[in-house]
């Protein structure tokens, strides 16, 4: 234990009474009313308190930072490159420079020729802290490149347009941009959509190339402040595809890609619960919705006739459809069996799909980058827990498989050295909850093994059993790394979503902690030997189980955690709560969604008990989990806790939602992370002092 203080936030009165109820917070002053601008000094000097503390605190640890840092840039091949894929008249791929923190955009002429440097992220990112490249397209002539780029992590991205030709950039340019962009059959122009001030996309508009942004024309206005738009195209390019919805209703608009201010088409119109997207073929709309079941079904509908669905593929109880793709001479399904990847290649005719074989019992595959319309092999991806991402070709005329590319690990790679399993364990309510692990040969089955166990559990976002190089460091440490593919994602189709949100929240909390139970039961470890994470809606997650089981917890790492949940659920001037309530509920409106909230939100439930060692990050620029709820938490554990664990908060203040952007300074902070797990697990305790 460092001798080393950590600051102690100060406790101003600060209450609030709903339904009834008075609610004291305390550290209600860590959030800035002039967010997203902070520059309260008082809170900046807290936050760079802790930051010092964390700096302090971690110094005798940095050779373990520095050899797991060390370690996982040795099994990323420096001078990677993507597959060249074909589109149109060219060659398309990416690459980094060795050493480069970011891609380098490239193209070459599918006939042959030279290759052009479309776009260098590098040039993009020198002299900022931060730096993300957000939407990338380039026109179907090839003549224009439209792309958006994010300098802070607000996630609030600029649009610039490049000239191909001559590599010079176009004058205009579209500040405060939140969405894809698609360009017009001619060219003319493009279709994108900006966030108001509360950061939310309620528009569509139309940018004509060489006019003033301020003549853009706005193609559609969302009126529900709930509901985001997002602009796309079909595969074959011929319509636009304005969608707009929440978490669970959906709504989808078309225009004709050669015509954008035609009187939009609307598909069909919002139905509160009903979500479906939608493709085309020949005239002929592709309609994949959950309208009469969660498990989704496939409808067709003409053109002419949007809102006149016909089945074309049934809901199935053992087939989760999770989308559907139109190319020129077949169309692609791909979904879940049993929580497992699958992909279904249909005739247009009927009869029975091809269904891609893959070859191991716990794996993550679909489709890869499939740009054209008129393919004769579809570009796939596939890995596990053990195998490194590959990247096929299937040959749709004879069924074969070539391999394109596995993943290259420099420093060597031996997946004999390891096992992974799929594990069902029996949740309190007598649901069966699938754990994918991974451990190395010879892990321990006496419970004295340490696992790392890691989990999601919302907005039905299903966490695949896919590779990773920066958790060898742990497996070859002697861990076992755990999934626990709880209910509210979507891992075993939309049902497994609905019985984790709302009222049912609890079942996502009690799947993680009955998971980390049977791991002890079934002797894979006990407790104080395990380790877990979560990030954002998962970090809500880790706020959950260490209120309610912290004696399980070795370690806890919580990544921008949704953990004040209450009170930003209660905030509807912030950007995404109005967005939020059909995930969590509203509970301005509605008493009962206030005491369930209030019931598990971890901020509210900090208590006086021991808790495990805790590393909570936050970021300053952070429009999705704002900083303060870190903040804040962080500041309530440290006075309420009992225990004389360790507890970390540090707070990027160049970035947002996903800590820092460059491949190599991510891994540091991944590096970081697992030397507080081996650490505070008794695996690489520091040097002792000289002396």
């Amino acid at each position: 234990m460092t001798d080393i203080q950590p600051p102690v936030a100060d406790r101003r009165p600060h209450s609030f009474t709903m339904h009834g109820v008075t609610t004291q917070d305390p550290y209600h002053w860590l959030k800035d009313p002039n967010y997203p601008d902070v520059e309260d000094a008082d809170i900046l000097a807290y936050l760079e308190a802790e930051n010092t503390y964390f700096e302090s605190v971690m110094a005798p640890h940095r050779p373990l930072v520095d050899r797991i840092y060390e370690e996982m840039k040795g099994r990323i091949k420096e001078d990677e490159s993507s597959v060249p894929q074909k589109d149109g008249d060219w060659l398309y791929w990416t690459a980094f420079e060795t050493g480069g923190q970011y891609r380098l955009w490239w193209r070459k002429p599918a006939a042959g020729g030279p290759d052009e440097l479309l776009l260098s992220e590098p040039e993009l990112a020198e002299g900022h802290e931060y730096f993300r490249l957000g939407a990338f397209a380039v026109s179907n002539d090839g003549r224009h490149l439209a792309y958006a780029v994010d300098d802070s992590g607000a996630e609030r991205f600029e649009v610039r347009v490049k000239n191909l030709q001559t590599g010079e950039h176009l004058p205009e340019v579209i500040p405060g941009m939140l969405s894809d962009i698609v360009w017009t059959a001619d060219d003319a122009g493009f279709l994108y959509g900006v966030a108001n001030e509360q950061w939310r996309t309620d528009n569509a508009r139309f940018h004509r190339l060489g006019t003033p942004v301020a003549d853009d024309v706005e193609l559609f206005k969302e009126a529900d402040e709930g509901f985001r738009v997002a602009v796309g195209e079909t595969s074959s390019r011929a319509w636009i595809v304005i969608g707009t919805g929440d978490h669970v209703t959906s709504e989808v608009r078309l225009l004709p890609a050669d015509d954008p201010f035609a009187q939009p088409i609307l598909v069909a119109p919002r139905l509160v619960g009903r979500e479906y997207d939608v493709d085309e073929h020949d005239g002929v709309l592709f309609i994949h919705t959950n309208d009469v079941d969660p498990q989704f079904r496939l409808c067709t509908a003409p053109v002419a006739d949007p809102g006149n669905w016909t089945e074309l593929i049934a809901p199935s109880p053992q087939f989760y459809m999770t989308g559907v793709e139109c190319y020129r001479d077949f169309f692609v399904v791909e979904g879940r069996e049993d929580g497992l990847d699958q992909v279904l290649i249909h005739s247009y005719e009927g009869g029975d799909p091809k269904r891609i074989a893959f070859p191991e019992a716990s794996y993550a595959a679909g489709l890869g980058d499939n740009p054209e319309y008129h393919v004769e092999k579809l570009r796939l991806g596939y890995e596990s827990m053990v195998t490194p991402g590959t990247v096929y070709d299937y040959d749709l005329a004879t069924g074969e498989i070539e391999t394109l590319k596995v993943q290259e690990i420099p420093s060597g790679y031996d997946g004999s050295r390891y096992r992974t399993e799929r594990l069902k364990i029996v949740a309190r309510d007598g649901t069966e909850v699938p754990v994918s692990i991974v451990h190395p040969v010879g892990f321990p089955r006496d419970g004295t093994g340490r696992v790392f166990l890691y989990s999601y559990g919302a907005y039905g976002h299903a966490i695949p059993p896919g590779f990773s190089t920066g958790r060898l460091s742990l497996l070859d440490r002697g861990f076992a790394y755990a999934i626990a593919h709880i209910r509210g994602g979507d891992d075993l189709g939309q049902q497994w979503y609905l019985d984790g949100k709302l009222e049912k929240r609890a079942n996502t909390f009690n799947d993680f902690v009955d998971v980390a139970r049977a791991l002890i039961a079934q002797d894979w470890t006990r407790e104080g030997r395990i380790a877990i994470a979560g990030a954002s809606a998962g970090g809500e997650l880790m706020g959950a189980v260490v209120n309610s089981d912290p004696e399980l917890w070795g370690a806890v790492i919580a990544d921008v955690p949704f953990v004040d949940v209450l009170n930003t659920m209660l905030d509807a001037e912030l950007p995404l709560t109005p967005g939020e309530w059909p995930e969590w509920g509203n509970p301005i409106e509605d008493p009962a969604a206030f005491e369930l909230i209030r019931g598990y939100s971890p901020y509210d439930n900090v208590q006086a008990q021991d808790y495990p060692p805790l590393f909570i990050s936050g970021g300053l620029n952070d429009p999705r989990v704002t900083y303060w709820e870190p903040a804040k938490w962080a500041a309530k554990l440290r006075v309420m806790k009992t225990d004389g664990n360790m507890l970390l908060l540090k707070t990027n203040m160049g970035a947002g939602h996903g800590g820092k952007s460059g491949r190599f300074e991510s891994l540091r902070e991944t590096a970081e992370e697992h030397a507080f797990v081996l650490w505070q697990m008794g695996v690489e305790p520091p040097p002792a002092p000289a002396g």
